[in-house]
């Protein structure tokens, strides 16, 4: 089965980032959550500096209707530079406006709201920026309403 996924990296936070979503949505790491000293020595691979050793390498968590997170830690031994944007936002369609309400409120705490949630023509949508950088939509459709 076809299936979605968003994959972001992290300078070093990943796995507060990832227990942080999973208290969010109530779910648990998809597998293990592996480590960058996890990883297999690879013919002329230089070796892990000690600090990022313990970084992620890899961790998932399925969020809301079948869609997974998934995450990395940056490497700055390898030339990895982490630039926080707009490039990436998250996409929620809940299935109810009090959902909708609990997430909005939960993932903008400790960060800030780009729109804060309202009733538009097609729905009820915010915007917020979590306290990781992560931008994070919010889609509830008038016809799920009841």
């Amino acid at each position: 089965m076809a299936a979605v996924s968003i994959y972001l990296n992290f300078a070093g936070n990943a796995e507060e980032a990832f227990n942080y979503y999973k208290s969010i949505f109530h779910t648990e790491f998809q597998g293990p959550l592996m480590r960058m000293s996890d990883i297999p020595a690879q013919p002329g691979m230089p070796p892990l500096p000690e600090a990022e050793k313990n970084r992620v390498m890899h961790v998932a968590l399925p969020i809301l209707g079948g869609t997974k997170l998934m995450a990395t830690d940056t490497l700055e031994s390898m030339g990895h530079k982490l630039i926080e944007g707009n490039n990436v936002t998250i996409n929620l369609e809940p299935d109810s406006r009090e959902e909708t309400d609990r997430l909005f409120s939960a993932l903008s705490d400790g960060g800030s709201e780009i729109a804060p949630m309202r009733d538009e023509f097609w729905g009820y949508w915010g915007c917020c920026k979590d306290k990781f950088g992560v931008r994070w939509m919010f889609n509830f459709e008038k016809s799920k309403e009841s």
